[in-house]
């Protein structure tokens, strides 16, 4: 399951080595993005700017980062709206908002597919909604794959962290034969810890999958404790075939609530590229919104978090993240694979 081993080569050694090195220098990894962003790509952040398009902020601060979705009433993209249109409320009390952008900033988005059997007849729309996502995307927007049947598989060579290259993602997506069973919440798992790679402060799930899970070793609470600390936003799209006894469309739906997500239910496979091209609207259509959390008077790990939007005197319907942690994700998910160590010895 894990995506980092591969050949001993001299440049791969020196890879890891930057790698290790950055990773004892900053509080977390970070990558540069070109066409391709390699292992060996790895850098630091300072302070908040927001250059080229690009909304970078240090993690020399606590700040929560909000991925924020304005629809009006009756439907409609909502954009152009300022600071001063939004209101934060965590646990109830107000919070003053810090950060804020409203620019297509590039994201960093994953694509977690289900390749079990079941997918057999699926993939090849699958595949195709998946490419035509990318092409439509901000040409800054980096992504990965990762596929799941039994194991959890990175679609990229073993060397390359994030592409905007179709090839490379064609290939990627087109893994293999489908076979198996559905090791869904794994596969989360792996891809939430996957993004903190990245660079950018945009972060998107794309999850696809026919059924519920019945072979991983991540239990379901504590992939969501895993979504609560992460900054990605996940959308999920359930292929659901009705006579599949691991049916659990509830988890799938979950997922994406808690994150600020949406879930998607195609009825006909001819629906998916649609779902995907909807997808593609919202995260360009996204708001960053960021505040500091109270710390100083409430030790509480998992706090509630509420946005409220108003234009002219209309309030406005929002959607973001309903809950977050202030644990930081790297913690969760040391502590959650030091758990399944334990479990298996």
């Amino acid at each position: 399951m894990d995506a980092w081993v591969g050949p001993h080569s001299g440049v791969f050694s020196f890879a890891v080595f930057v790698l290790l090195a950055a990773i004892l220098i900053c509080s977390r990894e970070s990558i540069a993005h070109s066409l391709t962003v390699t292992l060996s790509d790895a850098g630091q952040q300072k302070g908040t700017s927001v250059e080229r398009g690009v909304l970078n902020i240090s993690d020399n601060v606590d700040l929560v980062l909000l991925d924020v979705l304005v629809r009006r009433p009756h439907g409609g993209y909502v954009t152009g709206l300022t600071k001063g249109n939004f209101k934060i409320f965590e646990d109830g009390s107000p919070r003053e908002i810090t950060q804020f952008a409203n620019i297509d900033t590039p994201v960093t988005v994953g694509l977690v597919v289900d390749n079990s059997g079941s997918m057999r007849s699926k993939r090849p729309e699958v595949v195709l909604a998946g490419l035509a996502f990318a092409k439509q995307s901000n040409p800054q927007d980096q992504f990965f794959v990762v596929n799941f049947n039994n194991y959890v598989t990175r679609g990229l060579p073993f060397n390359i962290a994030f592409t905007d290259n179709i090839q490379l993602l064609r290939h990627a997506l087109d893994y293999g034969e489908p076979v198996g069973q559905t090791a869904l919440y794994d596969a989360v798992a792996y891809a939430l810890k996957h993004l903190e790679l990245s660079h950018f402060e945009k972060r998107t799930l794309i999850v696809v999958s026919d059924g519920g899970d019945n072979v991983s070793v991540t239990r379901f609470p504590e992939l969501m404790t895993l979504i609560e600390a992460s900054r990605a936003t996940i959308y999920t799209i359930g292929l659901l075939d009705p006579n599949d006894r691991d049916l659990n469309p509830s988890v799938l739906k979950k997922m994406a609530a808690i994150s600020g997500g949406e879930f998607f239910e195609p009825e006909e496979q001819s629906q998916i590229v649609p779902v995907f091209d909807r997808i593609s609207k919202e995260i360009r259509n996204r708001y960053t919104i960021g505040y500091i959390p109270n710390e100083a008077t409430d030790k509480r790990v998992s706090r509630t978090v509420k946005v409220r939007a108003e234009d002219k005197g209309v309030k406005l319907a929002v959607r973001t993240r309903t809950s977050y942690s202030i644990a930081p994700l790297a913690d969760r998910i040391s502590a959650l694979e030091t758990a399944t160590q334990g479990g298996k010895n």
